[in-house]
């Protein structure tokens, strides 16, 4: 039965030199320009040296209109020189203890912020259902416009190989634009792009097919697919069975099992914020090590090519069960390897389990929490433990180390501060 230390083959002919895999984490350090800085390489090779035998970049987005938050690493169109060094400096540091290190590519789509785009692009004109303005109206993409897209995710993916990086990962989840492409909720076209759920994933299938066309058969690419996105009417299990298989056959070499989005982040560890009708999900359900396992288990009944799950894995016993029982090829770790980058090595050495910092937070008194209307203030609770690991990330690439004593709410107020910086730079 295989373990974490185990070696990997995926079906393109890489080999993965472990079964540990470090999950695409939003970074925020690019500059203004959306070009790969030092910090971004001092951060990659940290975590490359931290044991992981796969490394997933945070969204390198391929709109510089359409960014999941300020500070993505953008690739549009001709690279100039300087993009390009920053680009290989970082797949260099990332790589530099033999694992791997893909790029994630990806479009925030109708998820774009106001505050970058007040009207993105999306499938049709459905916004985000959550209050508070933070997005806009979508327009609905026109024909010539989603095939100028499935250029642009190739484009990407060549510059990814051009510059050192040894794979790609196709954001297709979390409600991001070709999550939204599979959605009969967000999806409402009468198009080829729209209806049927062939046609929903057309646009993710012929993404697929470009990239695969641009890199070659030896270049790994994965997939990152939602389960379900967990609302009443949305992309169900049973749709993203049929896109699994439609995926394998396709020839793509890693399937990531993930699920929600921002009108249904409870899955992503912030409740409180969901949308109207999303169904409740048990906290139990929420709380345990590999909330996504069961899925990819029913998934691998019917799929060969190797699954990644994510989300809540924290001791080595669970990891191990996991790969095991079949309900994952690969182990991906998010959250502990923002304040322990060796947090992978440790465990390969024998180590029983890693931290789960968010429950050694300090956020509100009870008594705010009923003031200010339970459920809010846990959303708001919920967004500034999410903040907080952010401003991990942020510590350790600028300064080699995690900042563990800054407060939740502090980390959010000063993550904020520096998009709004970064925006204000971009526009100057």
């Amino acid at each position: 039965m295989p373990t974490i230390a185990d070696s990997l083959t995926l079906p393109c002919g890489a080999v993965l030199p472990n079964r540990l895999a470090k999950a695409a984490m939003t970074e925020g350090l690019a500059d203004p320009q959306g070009r790969a800085t030092p910090e971004l390489e001092r951060l990659y090779g940290l975590w490359a040296d931290g044991g992981s035998g796969l490394l997933i970049s945070g969204n390198v987005q391929i709109d510089r209109d359409h960014l999941e938050r300020p500070g993505n690493v953008i690739i549009q169109g001709p690279q100039d020189e300087a993009a390009l060094a920053g680009l290989r400096a970082m797949a260099n540091a990332g790589t530099r203890a033999g694992g791997h290190l893909w790029m994630q590519i990806s479009h925030a789509g109708r998820q774009t912020q106001v505050t970058v785009n007040p009207h993105p692009k999306a499938p049709s004109a459905v916004a985000v259902g959550l209050p508070g303005k933070q997005f806009g109206l979508p327009e609905a993409l026109t024909e010539t416009e989603i095939l100028d897209l499935i250029e642009r995710y190739g484009h990407a993916a060549e510059v990814a190989k051009e510059t050192g990086f040894t794979g790609v990962q196709i954001h297709a989840a979390h409600g991001y634009l070709l999550s939204q492409f599979l959605s009969p909720r967000a999806n409402l076209r009468t198009d080829q792009w729209g209806g049927s759920l062939e046609n929903r994933a057309r646009m993710l299938l012929a993404v697929v097919a470009r990239v695969r066309a641009g890199v070659g058969p030896a270049f790994p690419i994965g997939v990152k697919l939602n389960s379900a996105d967990f609302q009443k009417g949305g992309f169900a299990f049973e749709d993203s069975m049929v896109v699994a298989r439609w995926l394998q056959d396709a020839g793509v070499d890693l399937l990531e099992i993930s699920g929600g989005s921002y009108e249904q982040p409870a899955m992503m560890d912030i409740q409180g914020m969901e949308a109207p009708d999303a169904p409740k999900v048990a906290a139990s359900t929420a709380a345990r090590e590999a909330y996504f396992v069961d899925f990819a288990k029913t998934m691998r009944a019917s799929l060969t090519m190797p699954l990644l799950v994510t989300g809540g894995f924290r001791t080595r016993r669970a990891m191990n069960m996991a790969l095991e029982t079949g309900g994952a090829d690969v182990i991906g770790l998010g959250r502990p390897l923002c304040v322990d980058t060796a947090g992978p090595a440790k465990l390969l050495a024998g180590a029983d389990e890693l931290d789960r910092w968010e429950n050694k937070l300090k956020l509100l008194p009870p008594w705010l929490s009923f003031l200010g209307g339970l459920k809010m203030m846990r959303a708001v609770e919920g967004f500034a433990v999410t903040y907080w690991y952010y401003a991990q990330i942020d510590a350790i690439a600028r300064t080699g180390r995690a900042n563990i004593g800054i407060a939740p709410f502090k980390a959010l107020l000063t993550v904020q501060k520096a998009g709004k910086a970064w925006l204000k730079a971009r526009k100057a």
